[in-house]
């Protein structure tokens, strides 16, 4: 009896002590998830409870953001397909200076009869046979291209008898129509195709420059020569 006593004794003194345990660890447990709590609301003390615990209507609207990009990109590129087809077609039309993007705004003073953007080689070189702003420019280019070419071409193929130094006079004329070819080549070839497109437009424009420069360079060597001609 005794025994039997000291260990129903011994149970309930230990059954307390097991519970004790459990309750020291789920206050712990709620102690650290309340000190979380705390650094929340401190951290953000200007929001509510409800937006620190509950920020979904937040995430919704983003989501809905989200949703209305795609939607409007869509809707962009359809205009930009109609616009496309249109240029493509050839029935473009001369737009004034402030509605040019501003790659291809390169004069101030031009304020109306401008080409849009026009995407295709093939639709640039079609409309040299219009009139806008770069018409001229073409044009006196493109025609002075084909003398340079046809005077250079004359020239070098001319009989000796008719240079004092055939091998000299003919080395300094076709240095000359040379770069007179080379610039005046890239010139007409940028003032067309430079509406194509903002990369296009950057690289003939780095050869019409590089063209005007060996053009200098070119007429250069015929004077150089013929000035100290009677001085060999």
């Amino acid at each position: 009896m005794s025994s039997h006593k000291g260990s129903v004794v011994a149970q309930g003194n230990g059954a307390p002590a097991s519970n004790r345990k459990t309750d020291s660890v789920e206050l712990a447990e709620l102690g650290h998830l309340l000190e979380e709590k705390g650094k929340q609301v401190i951290a953000n003390p200007n929001k509510t409870e409800e937006e620190q615990i509950c920020p979904w209507p937040q995430e919704e609207k983003e989501e809905e953001r989200v949703l209305t990009l795609p939607l409007q990109a869509h809707h962009a590129m359809e205009k930009m397909e109609e616009f496309l087809c249109k240029v493509w077609e050839g029935r473009w039309r001369v737009t004034p200076y402030y509605v040019l993007p501003d790659w291809l705004k390169d004069n101030d003073y031009l304020l109306h009869g401008h080409r849009p953007p026009i995407p295709s080689f093939h639709a640039c070189f079609k409309s040299i046979f219009r009139i806008y702003t770069e018409t001229g420019n073409i044009w006196t280019h493109l025609l002075g291209f084909e003398l340079s070419l046809f005077l250079g071409i004359l020239t070098m193929l001319r009989p000796n008898l008719y240079f004092m130094a055939p091998l000299q006079e003919k080395v300094a004329f076709g240095i000359f129509f040379f770069g007179s070819v080379l610039c005046l080549s890239f010139s007409w070839l940028f003032h067309t195709v430079y509406c194509h497109s903002e990369k296009v437009s950057g690289i003939f424009s780095k050869l019409d420059y590089s063209g005007i420069a060996l053009l200098i360079m070119g007429s250069f060597v015929p004077w150089r020569y013929y000035s100290f001609y009677c001085s060999p």
